[in-house]
């Protein structure tokens, strides 16, 4: 759905989308096609890609906002549908920092050695708890879902391993009221729509978000110079441009792939992710930030070796 198309919509329009956010276009999810199956699809992506099958998996993480039911976990179905009856699978809440928050998790029961080989799943469908006569919101989401897989591997213990190499987050409820959404189960009995107070949200962006990447390199003894690649969470193009010119990162090191999707929240990450691997921007051995902040509000980095 592009800017255009929205405009048919709400009282909006391109140049407007695209100055404040750098949104050009967003993916909207068919009837057909659920939180669930697109997280399957994203599951099925990465498992080919690293040449493996459902059975060499024993955990499957779903980061989503947007589950299939209010329970089982989607994560669950996401097993379920490729053909898994083994292992284990929850999802993990944290909103657009869900991914983020997941592959920590995965990461620490890989330590924890509860696991050998972890999918990941960021998947959303944004679309379904949108409302489309709300011009400050319906303009900036949308629907998809990525996938990674990582496993247990013998390293040296320092920054030159490949994995995970450091990872920090962060949470402060104080400010639930900025980015929400208006129902649930135990309040309303009903899903609700999304709300967010825009410009106070961006107020705090660039200092949470550059608080955890800073974090993050000072655990490692890295510096912006080492990163071959940050890969933000795409959820506007002025806040991903100020993290990077507050931390001194090249603007030619920075992942951008807005513009495509929109903010898909918990599966911005693994589409950017899945966009520079494929196109061969990101390689092996490459020095890689991953960092995002969501709605709780929630945020965090994990400063990783492809």
């Amino acid at each position: 759905m592009t800017n255009r198309d929205m405009e048919a919509i709400v009282d909006t329009s391109d140049e407007w989308i695209v100055q404040r956010t750098g949104i050009r276009q967003r993916y909207v999810a068919g009837d057909d096609e659920t939180t669930a199956s697109l997280g399957e699809a994203a599951a099925r992506a990465a498992l080919a890609n690293g040449g493996l099958t459902p059975a060499d998996i024993d955990l499957v993480i779903c980061a989503t906002s947007t589950p299939d039911n209010t329970f089982p976990a989607t994560s669950v179905n996401i097993q379920n549908r490729l053909g898994m009856n083994h292992g284990f699978a929850f999802d993990v809440q944290a909103v657009c920092t869900g991914f983020v928050y997941a592959v920590t998790t995965a990461d620490a029961y890989i330590r924890g050695g509860l696991a050998k080989r972890v999918l990941v799943i960021g998947a959303e469908t944004f679309s379904r708890i949108l409302d489309w006569n709300d011009r400050t919101t319906c303009v900036l989401f949308g629907d998809g879902a990525g996938a990674i897989v990582l496993e247990a591997t013998e390293g040296e213990g320092t920054v030159a391993d490949r994995g995970v190499l450091t990872a920090h987050l962060r949470s402060d409820g104080s400010h639930k009221e900025k980015l929400y959404v208006d129902g649930g189960p135990s309040t309303t009995g009903t899903v609700g729509k999304l709300r967010m107070e825009g410009r106070e949200v961006f107020k705090y962006a660039v200092g949470m978000i550059t608080d955890v990447i800073q974090a993050a390199f000072d655990s490692t003894g890295t510096t912006a110079d080492d990163l071959d690649w940050l890969v933000p969470h795409q959820a506007n193009r002025r806040i991903i441009d100020g993290s990077a010119k507050k931390l001194n990162i090249d603007a030619a090191k920075v992942v951008i792939t807005v513009d495509l999707h929109g903010n898909t929240s918990a599966a911005s990450i693994p589409l950017a992710l899945a966009t520079a691997a494929g196109d061969g921007r990101i390689k092996k051995g490459d020095l890689v930030m991953l960092e995002a902040m969501g709605g709780g509000f929630t945020w965090g980095a994990v400063l990783l070796r492809w």
